[in-house]
């Protein structure tokens, strides 16, 4: 019992395949929570900043869309998220097994749909915003420079998503109707360094509260430093490890380690003065959540049709809101055992006796008894729908429709720039200098405070990760990038060096004959 995202996978498949778009939609007003309602030509828009901006919502509107197929290859193929098969929910072909065991295949269900997902929502990005450049061009605005660099960010961001899950793929920037080969992993780099760098400068390093969620010098700089710390793996057409931490230090960009890059652009973010630590952890992601302090990269959402957050409904179990929940996503036992007692930041997630979120009372089984979560989940493939703590990171709207609540959900927070260079700190040789960074972190969860100890390691880096980071879409990046991805955890077996990258979907390689298989598919 789930609500799955429509998609008009057809249409966005051809049109992706030639890297040009059949059809840009765009809204009618610039609120960027808008639904692109709107077909343009260069003939009937683009006469003003007024429609230009609200062109540019329609490039913006697509980072909703990367919170299914992205979001979910991030989470269900790492240790963070599981989706068992409950009785006849959650099974639809196997595909949510395929992710958690990595047992996908370039036509398998989950590859022709969830990777495919992956592939087709951020490449639509990439259309959006070509189309866009493509058609400013003659357009006469007072910030142009400004405006271009957002629409560069956005899709910069949506080529780092490609990157980062199929490595090398077609490099467009333009909007002529051609197959085109696949560029390479190291290339896709490039193109986004380049891209944020030569932008950067010339973004906001602040907007007023009405702007919200729009790009800023500090969303550019965030990518950057993230870039940096994954240059290991990123950076590279060969060579990653699956077993081995793949190290920023062994990477020269520019005649500089990667990972004093990464320490530059994460410190240009934390410096900046445009940011600070809120002091209540929690309010980074409650509905008011877009009056943090922390955040810098963000999807904006509404509790309205087509533009709310729908995480908490992916996780609450049937009786738990209303209208009824998809009691789907839970984490494994291990994660949950992870996290201290005494941490705040072990409140995401739901175990034990249950209340209904809308009203207080006691939430019942189907079958007539107390709801209660387990931590444990005795089998993947054969769940009860009470098995498994649930994580909700993103608490109830209490204005919210339906699925659809206003939590906004950010791709990069402050409190990642401190874990950044932490860790890039650690890889260059510089340990002691972590120490306090993640201490900061932990301050404001721990009370009374329980500060770590010692010389910091990349072990201790990746679990404070888990601990600050969990479910926001970076633990399958952080367990490639540590060696640990291929690796057994519970329900998984380990799996072939290869998986590291996803395949490229047989419907992307049927409809362009010009792209080439990822190694081992």
């Amino acid at each position: 019992m789930r609500k799955l995202p429509v998609k008009n996978t057809l249409l966005r498949v051809c049109a992706l395949a030639l890297g040009v778009p059949v059809l840009l939609t765009l809204p009618a007003c610039t609120d960027l929570e808008e639904t692109p309602l709107s077909a343009i030509t260069p003939e009937n828009f683009f006469r003003n900043e007024g429609e230009v901006l609200s062109a540019l919502a329609a490039v913006y509107s697509q980072l909703r869309a990367t919170e299914w197929g992205y979001y979910n290859l991030s989470q269900i193929s790492s240790d963070e998220h599981i989706v068992p098969t409950r009785g006849q929910d959650w099974y639809d072909n196997g595909r949510w097994l395929e992710i958690e065991r990595h047992a996908w295949a370039p036509n398998s269900p989950s590859g022709l749909d969830d990777v495919n997902a992956g592939w087709v929502d951020s490449f639509t990005g990439v259309v959006r915003a070509n189309a866009l450049l493509a058609n400013i061009e003659g357009v006469t605005l007072p910030n142009k420079a400004a405006v271009e660099g957002e629409i560069r960010v956005l899709r910069a961001f949506y080529y780092y998503q490609l990157m980062d899950l199929f490595g090398g793929v077609p490099l467009v920037t333009d909007t002529e109707l051609k197959t085109r080969p696949r560029n390479t992993r190291r290339e896709i780099f490039d193109f986004i360094e380049s891209e944020l760098r030569a932008v950067r400068t010339a973004l906001p390093l602040t907007r007023p509260a009405g702007e919200h969620g729009r790009i800023t010098k500090g969303a550019a700089d965030a990518i950057l430093a993230n870039m940096y710390l994954n240059a290991g793996v990123f950076a590279k057409d060969a060579g990653v490890s699956a077993t081995a931490y793949n190290s920023c230090a062994d990477v020269q960009i520019g005649g500089l380690s990667a990972c004093q890059l990464a320490i530059n652009f994460a410190d240009s973010v934390l410096n900046s003065g445009a940011y600070s630590l809120a002091s209540n952890w929690r309010s980074n992601f409650t509905v008011d959540n877009d009056a943090s302090p922390e955040l810098i990269f963000v999807v904006k959402h509404l509790n309205a049709t087509g533009v709310g957050l729908n995480f908490l409904y992916r996780a609450l179990h049937y009786n738990q809101i209303s209208p009824t929940p998809w009691n789907g996503f839970a984490t494994i036992a291990e994660v949950y055992n992870a996290f201290d007692a005494n941490d705040q930041r072990r409140e995401i997630f739901l175990v034990g006796p249950q209340v209904n979120l809308d009203n207080g009372q006691p939430a019942k089984h189907r079958n007539g008894e107390p709801l209660v979560f387990t931590v444990e989940i005795g089998s993947e493939t054969a769940a009860d729908e009470d098995e498994g703590a649930r994580i909700i990171k993103w608490p109830r709207d209490p204005n919210h429709l339906n699925e659809e609540h206003g939590n906004d959900f950010a791709y990069f927070r402050l409190a990642e720039m401190y874990l950044i260079k932490a860790e890039a700190l650690v890889a260059s040789g510089q340990a002691a200098l972590a120490l306090p960074l993640l201490n900061l972190l932990r301050a404001r969860v721990f009370e009374p405070d329980e500060p770590l100890v010692g010389v910091p390691t990349q072990d201790m880096i990746l679990q404070e990760r888990l601990f600050e980071l969990t479910a926001e879409a970076k633990r399958r990046q952080d367990l490639i990038r540590h060696g640990k991805y291929t690796a057994e955890w519970r329900f998984k077996p380990a799996t072939a060096a290869h998986k590291i990258l996803m395949p490229i979907p047989q419907s992307q390689i049927d409809a362009n004959p010009m792209l080439t298989q990822n190694p081992g598919y």
